[in-house]
């Protein structure tokens, strides 16, 4: 017998989707209700996020669930980490949320380095240094007198947030808490002598939830502005990387996992936060995960270089579609050029292909030219790159992988999967596809008592959705290739 049906909001940094669940007999049956894109807008020199859109299309996937005469008896949120809005002392938004990329923080963590030694901030946070960090993005706002962090009384992340217009309750999620680099696993707790040397009161932080907790019900108003009822919200592992994570069909442990869409974030599952000078110098991250686990891993800049390089061909009116550019890269010379894609120049939108061109004369090698060769130089980076923070895991945590499991969107891409499994010399296992959405679900299933732990719930995600392999091909060429990318990088 099939039970309720639940709603699984995952919004990425691109597009945002709403999927039906269902838990039946025959396993996880999902369901598209709804997708949308999400945005950025320009206003002047900053670069934000639309929240007030993205909470319209939430509520329009209630409305296309109504009229399907669908009830979802609960709903969950998961996004993006460190982006963050501030609400006044009567409940409501300060400005629109700055995005990841916006400027206002150049420079700011050098700045703050100066002053506070990395070691010290790691052994509190135990999270990696990437420069639009939430503690970064609020000591800029400080730095710069904003008026909106002296008139704010209460911080929420981007699913807080959301979650809060949807039921007026605020609290923080702790998957997506400890992103910000301001949250002490040790502690349990924010830290408060950490936000004390950015300028921030620690009153502005509420109580921490773990996933899977009870967050309240739609509001009166949200539910009388929609027809429905007053339906129960739950906090998932609302960081999209913690769902994903959730929803890695493994049997083995330990296991390895890339999260591969905008981002890829490679990793890990432990028990505890690993947090000694090897992951400092390494530069990975200890983010909280379902059921008591934390994720070690890192961030990798993903498929935003692929998608910020189609973006540029288009505005200059040269239009190709993914699989136009897979099959051009397939013909394109194999191994003639890399780029490192952590360089920080790649992180800022607009001028990619110039950017890509400039590293490889930089680093000795002929920029590549047309567009099968840079996606190509894209692809193989990103494949090499997996190896390195692949063999990385590996050393930080003693654990041996059998192969990599890759979830995301980013796994449609089956050249880069193939590339994948040649660069690590193991196999790759890639699925499901929705992977955030669906551990979004399966944590709302478990807290809901339809499944029992995370394993139940891997196993059946298992049993559920088609898992492509991809055995490593020209190993010679490969390990070849990855001895002279990491003379390339200067990767030790």
């Amino acid at each position: 017998m099939p039970v309720a049906t639940i709603l699984a909001y995952d919004l990425g940094a691109g597009s945002g989707r709403a999927l039906l669940g269902r838990l039946t007999d025959r396993g996880m049956e999902t369901e598209e209700l709804h997708r949308f894109p999400n945005d950025p807008v320009q206003v002047g020199s900053r670069l934000h996020w639309d929240i007030l859109r993205l909470l319209h299309e939430m509520k329009q996937a209630l409305l296309k669930a109504k009229h399907r005469g669908e009830s979802p008896a609960s709903v969950a949120i998961d996004s993006w980490a460190v982006d963050f809005g501030l609400l006044g002392a009567n409940g409501e938004l300060l400005g629109n949320p700055y995005h990841y990329r916006d400027s206002h923080t150049d420079g700011v963590m050098e700045r703050l380095l100066a002053d506070t030694p990395r070691s010290y901030i790691f052994e509190r946070t135990g999270i990696q240094f990437l420069p639009f960090n939430t503690i970064y993005q609020l000591a800029a706002m400080r730095q710069a007198n904003s008026p909106l962090l002296r008139e704010a009384k209460r911080f929420l992340m981007i699913p807080d947030l959301l979650r809060y217009f949807l039921t007026g309750e605020t609290v923080n999620e702790f998957s997506n808490a400890t992103t910000t680099q301001l949250y002490n696993p040790l502690a349990d707790d924010w830290d408060a002598e950490l936000l004390n040397r950015i300028g921030v009161s620690a009153s502005l932080f509420g109580p921490v939830v773990r996933p899977g907790a009870s967050a309240g019900q739609l509001l009166p108003s949200v539910a009388a502005e929609l027809g429905i009822g007053a339906i129960p919200v739950i906090a998932a592992a609302e960081h999209d990387t913690g769902s994903a994570v959730a929803a890695v069909p493994a049997t083995e442990r330990p296991f390895a996992y890339l999260s591969c869409g905008t981002w890829s974030l490679m990793g890990t599952e432990v028990e505890r936060p690993v947090m000694n000078e090897q992951a400092l110098a390494l530069n990975f991250t200890n983010e909280g995960g379902v059921d008591g686990t934390f994720r070690l891993l890192k961030n990798i800049m993903g498929l935003w270089i692929l998608q910020e390089t189609k973006r540029e061909w288009e505005r200059a009116g040269r239009s190709y579609s993914y699989p136009e550019l897979i099959t051009l890269a397939e013909q394109a010379p194999a191994f003639a050029a890399w780029i490192d894609p952590d360089d920080a120049r790649f992180l800022a939108p607009g001028g990619m292909t110039e950017r890509i061109a400039a590293y490889c004369r930089e680093t000795g090698q002929r920029a590549p030219e047309g567009a099968g060769a840079v996606v190509r130089c894209i692809l193989e980076s990103l494949a090499l790159k997996y190896r390195y923070v692949l063999d990385m895991t590996e050393r930080l945590s003693g654990g041996r992988f059998a192969g990599l499991h890759m979830v995301g969107g980013g796994i449609q891409n089956e050249l880069l999967c193939r590339w994948t499994a040649g660069a690590i010399g193991k196999p790759v296992w890639a699925g499901p596809a929705e992977g955030s959405a669906i551990g979004n679900l399966a944590v709302q299933w478990i807290a809901r008592g339809d499944l029992k732990h995370i394993w139940e719930a891997r196993a059946v995600i298992r049993e559920s959705f088609p898992v492509t392999v991809y055995e490593p091909g020209e190993r010679e060429a490969w390990e070849e290739a990855y001895g002279r990318f990491r003379e390339m990088a200067g990767l030790k």
